[in-house]
């Protein structure tokens, strides 16, 4: 049976992406992750018993792990999503994102490298490795433009530099060594199982619990929304039928306002729980979630504008998304309010929903 080997599997997209797989593959999926405070296995709770499924703990970054790792699996498809992915913490702490983004993908990409070379045959035809990364590697837009896969490189924090690099380091691996890679580049993610640091969730959990809704700067910063699902079929389309050395952008055509976001976010969720019927609201004397939205310092760099083309994926591939804003955003608000027991769980002894990305004292 072949094999798909998903790095970072516990986290936000590789959660959703593993459940994907085992729908719609026939493969042996295998998880490594190192389980830091993005990546929980309870996120992973209801696939312990699938007999397609196996959970590998350990830490790319790791040349004896991946040794071993290797020696005992042999892969058909590897995909790396394991990435420290929260520009505040990044910004907090950037040698976290460097050890996992930038080294992990190297020591990654090295051990794949010595594996590919001893595959033979039809094996090492099929064998893909595909990189999950963003579109925050090119910087912010000026007015009208989008991001092409050609556009050029200019991250601004920390987390989009060290994704950049963990790009240029596979793209130099197909280059010089040959080895049969894929990179895509996504827009702003949503979705279920995201770690409530994050914009959408954030605001989801914050308006049910009474607290203020805290919008960056003006809230005029534009990003093009996308929803896991969509994104997750976009990356197996790529794996399964995307051609080494190239590089697919996926977005979802969908570029609102922070703005926007949040208050298509409170009208969603006044849907479901509205907050006359809201005791925590009821309580604070409270009429509605957009009374909560405030207005807080913006984030050192904050990149004004994304926008992602993703005409190659859609006319190459056939990708297309499924869900427009409206409908990702009912859906995630859903699974929210009726999944309040993961967000404590995954939060539990580790984050509080503070503000992040404001130290002045970086630990060097």
């Amino acid at each position: 049976m072949d094999t798909l080997v998903i790095t970072g599997g516990a986290g936000f997209i590789g959660c959703n992406f593993t459940r994907l797989a085992l729908a719609k593959t026939k493969m042996q999926i295998v998880v490594i992750d190192k389980l830091t405070y993005a990546g929980n296995l309870c996120s992973l709770d209801d696939l312990s018993e699938n007999p397609f499924f196996q959970f590998q703990h350990g830490d790319i970054a790791d040349r004896g792990f991946l040794q071993s790792f290797f020696q005992n699996f042999q892969p058909t498809w590897i995909l790396n999503l394991a990435a420290e992915t929260h520009v505040d913490r990044s910004i907090d702490d950037p040698d976290s994102f460097v050890n996992t983004n930038l080294l992990g993908t190297f020591e990654l990409l090295r051990a794949t490298q010595k594996y590919y070379n001893q595959l033979e045959g039809n094996i090492k035809q099929q064998f893909r490795f595909l990189h999950v990364s963003t579109d925050e590697v090119y910087g912010s837009l000026f007015a009208g433009n989008k991001f092409s896969e050609t556009t050029a490189y200019a991250p601004n924090s920390p987390y989009a530099a060290s994704k950049a690099g963990a790009d240029h380091m596979v793209r130099a691996y197909y280059k010089t060594y040959k080895l049969p890679s894929i990179i895509t580049n996504c827009s702003n993610n949503y979705g279920p199982y995201q770690f409530p640091e994050k914009l959408i969730p954030l605001i989801i959990m914050n308006a049910i619990e009474g607290k203020p809704l805290p919008i960056y700067g003006d809230g005029s910063n534009i990003r093009d929304w996308l929803y896991v699902e969509d994104h997750c079929k976009g990356i197996l389309l790529a794996l399964q039928q995307g051609l080494p050395g190239e590089k697919y952008n996926i977005g979802g055509k969908n570029e609102k306002t922070n703005l926007e976001i949040v208050n298509q976010v409170c009208s969603s969720l006044e849907e479901i729980l509205p907050a006359r019927e809201n005791p925590t609201m009821c309580k604070k004397g409270i009429p509605s979630y957009s009374s909560l939205m405030t207005l807080v310092t913006d984030r050192p760099g904050h990149d004004k504008h994304y926008s992602i083309d993703s005409t190659k994926i859609r006319h190459q591939l056939g990708w297309k998304p499924r869900y427009n804003l409206t409908q990702g955003i009912s859906k995630t608000v859903h699974w929210y309010y009726n999944n309040q027991k993961w967000c404590r769980e995954v939060q539990k002894n580790n984050y509080d929903r503070e503000r992040l990305g404001l130290k002045k004292d970086l630990r060097l």
